[in-house]
């Protein structure tokens, strides 16, 4: 096959551009950018162009020609009709997007509306993944000795102690910050001892469970999402499905539930280190007794709050196990589409967290706070 070649010559006064050979991905000369450069230098020249001695052109060759004119015909040009079939086929595609120039004022609703149909299928998909988690339910309650011990325990374990150090580290440490910035205003209005108030509120009722989302979500949510995937890209669920095994039975159902049992037993030990950090702060930086804290806690802080904090985890643990089945099941057979939907999973569940914890606030905004019902 003939290389895609450039003659130029003078003629008349006018640049004549003439050329030959195979345009088509596999002979055009490598880097296509350098190519692309000389052939828009040319055009700027305002010559006139010659295609028929081209014997193949394909819409590799014909996209880049029509980049180089600027996506207008040239006023001087000679060429087949087959070969103006390809070329007009190739100006058929181009969009708004490519020259870079806004849709008018249909731009703006036209992004709203895809977003609005990519959370609508999302959720859409989630609610199905649920209630196929449901059936799954059903059926093990009448089938007992199915129930995938094995897969259950092996994800607590990954997702639930061996997250045990990196959460009890994150907990201390923001105890640790929160009572020190605290105790510097607590000072100066000598109201030391109200630091085991807010202390206890805002570690066992809001951080401790948001916390360990967010850390769960980026460490395990992610792992979810990639294990499922790689299976998707490796085929291995489509094995799953020729076999007759159910993959949310064997794959969505342990994370779900390891992940729900999990979260509230991690919250628990984030928050013990949370306060123990906010507790060895206060005795440094205030003079505080450990005893005095650890007596007063109890009546600074109703039950109520210890309950709210260990319901948000549940509900977290479960969001995030969904989640991450979600985009995992829906990752397509490559790399690319793999780290996207790692990356999405992670974001999204993240976001949800938060949404949900506001929810939480307004819903328990009476109980366990001080004045509440």
């Amino acid at each position: 096959m003939p290389d895609a070649t450039i003659d130029t010559r003078e003629r008349e006064g006018q640049l004549q551009v003439t050329l030959s050979g195979d345009w088509t991905l596999t002979t055009l000369p490598m880097p296509i950018a350098g190519l692309e450069a000389r052939l828009q230098a040319l055009a700027a020249s305002n010559c006139s162009w010659n295609l028929q001695a081209i014997q193949r052109i394909d819409s590799v060759g014909a996209i880049l020609l029509w980049r180089a004119w600027g996506r207008h015909w040239p006023e001087s040009l000679a060429i087949s009709a087959q070969q103006r079939s390809v070329l007009e086929r190739a100006a058929a595609v181009r969009t708004d997007f490519e020259t870079g120039h806004p849709m008018g004022s249909l731009f703006g609703v036209l992004v709203l509306g895809r977003m609005a149909l990519a959370m609508g299928k999302n959720l859409r998909d989630i609610v199905t993944l649920i209630g196929q988690l449901i059936l799954d339910l059903i059926f093990l309650f009448s089938h007992p000795h199915d129930i995938p011990w094995r897969e259950i325990s092996a994800n607590l374990y990954k997702s639930g102690a061996q997250a045990l150090p990196v959460t009890g580290l994150v907990g201390f440490l923001i105890g640790v910050v929160i009572s020190y910035l605290t105790s510097l205003q607590l000072k100066a209005f000598g109201a030391d001892v109200f630091i085991v108030n807010l202390l206890g509120i805002s570690i066992i009722r809001e951080l401790g469970p948001v916390i360990v989302a967010v850390l769960v979500a980026g460490r395990s949510g992610s792992a979810m999402t990639a294990q499922i995937g790689v299976m998707r890209v490796t085929e291995e669920i489509d094995a799953l499905a020729t076999m007759g095994i159910s993959r949310s039975l064997r794959l969505v159902l342990p994370k779900v539930v390891a992940l729900s049992i999990a979260m509230p037993l991690l919250v628990i030990w984030c928050s013990a280190a949370g306060i123990l950090g906010g507790m060895v702060s206060a005795n440094l930086e205030m003079d505080l007794a450990y005893g005095y804290f650890i007596e007063e806690l109890p009546r600074a802080v109703p039950v109520a709050n210890v309950w709210i904090g260990i319901g948000k985890g549940f509900c977290f643990g479960i969001l995030v196990a969904l989640i991450a089945c979600h985009f995992g099941l829906h990752v397509r057979p490559n790399t690319e589409s793999l780290s996207s939907k790692t990356t999405t999973a992670v974001v999204t569940a993240i976001t949800v967290v938060i949404v949900c914890d506001a929810i939480f606030a307004i819903l328990t905004r009476g109980i366990g706070l001080p004045g509440g019902a």
